[in-house]
């Protein structure tokens, strides 16, 4: 799916890569960072289940969600922590072609997952449900993901006032029951995703926030007049309703390498900035002094008499203060 921005940029949105275990393959996933600066990826509990929990490197590859795992007083959630997190690691990994244990995961205080030190620029976002996991990661600015069972049963009715806006409700009620289910999913995932990318999560209320379809039947962030966010939905493998919502940040990442991040190429589709002209120095008159004035110093004499100066005020031994 893809959506043209009013702004002209175009951000093509490829379905999720399928990754069905600890293995891969990642080539694809790397090769959607280089080209795009972004990638989404999905997978299932029972195929990452037992490479997960057998991985004699578990204890590193959770870090600090070590502890949370093995005091999760559930069993399944103690399983689908460790698994989500290992998911989210790999996936990582394979975007900045690192090994997944030099990883270090943590989380914001509206748990918004981020990796500290080592591939620090690298957003990432995890979503699952079911049995479904899903990872989002990007170098070109905030990345969120969401996922439902494409055959859940909604109520508009109780969930109208809390999700929709009044346009959204209006639209909605103009269609009929199946596409109206079917429409419905696709907004809640996109202000899931939405939310998520900008770190409120379920904090914001959903009812603030506005989205439309174009004649192309591509989501639109209301507002969004400059085209910074790009959205899609995907069918994942016909039983779920994955989104993803990517904002384009103006910084520059960081070169390639051991975790470092490349400039993505053609993400956007515009031209890169030209370089502006610098204006040149105008000579300046030479001051004319007055009767008596000091004449003015010569450069050198100048300069040696500030580094007589340095070498006066800093003693041998003398402790220097930090700063």
């Amino acid at each position: 799916m893809s959506y043209a921005p009013a702004s002209g940029r175009v951000p093509v949105f490829l379905p999720p890569c399928h990754a069905p275990g600890p293995d891969g393959p990642w080539e694809e996933v790397q090769e959607r960072i280089e080209d795009s600066g972004r990638a989404v990826v999905y997978t299932t509990w029972g195929q990452w289940l037992t490479p997960a929990l057998l991985d004699p490197g578990l204890r590193t590859l959770l870090g600090r969600d070590w502890p949370r795992y093995r005091q999760h007083p559930a069993p399944a959630g103690r399983l689908s922590l460790a698994v989500s997190r290992v998911v989210v690691k790999h996936t990582a990994a394979a975007a900045l072609q690192v090994p997944a244990a030099r990883l270090d995961l943590a989380y914001l205080p509206g748990g918004r997952p981020v990796l500290r030190g080592l591939g620090a620029d690298l957003e990432v976002s995890l979503a699952h449900t079911d049995e479904l996991i899903v990872v989002g990661v990007s170098r070109t600015g905030p990345v969120g993901v969401d996922a439902e069972p494409a055959g859940r049963r909604v109520s508009l009715e109780a969930l109208r006032e809390h999700v929709c806006t009044a346009e959204e409700a209006a639209m909605l009620a103009d269609l009929p029951d199946p596409e109206r289910n079917e429409r419905f999913l696709r907004l809640w995932t996109l202000k899931e995703a939405y939310t998520k990318a900008l770190g409120d999560g379920m904090r914001r209320r959903f009812s603030a926030v506005g989205f439309g379809w174009d004649a192309a039947g591509e989501p639109r962030l209301a507002g969004d007049s400059a085209g910074r966010w790009a959205f899609a939905t995907h069918l994942v493998e016909g039983d779920f309703w994955v989104s993803e919502a990517h904002r384009k940040d103006t910084a520059a990442a960081p070169p390639a390498g051991t975790g470092a991040l490349a400039p993505a190429r053609g993400l956007w589709r515009t031209p890169p900035p030209q370089p502006q002209p610098q204006p040149q120095p105008q000579p300046q008159p030479e001051p004319e002094l007055g009767p008596g004035a000091p004449p003015e110093p010569e450069p050198e004499l100048e300069a040696e008499s500030r580094s007589l100066d340095c070498r006066v005020i800093d003693f041998p031994g003398r402790r220097r203060s930090k700063r």
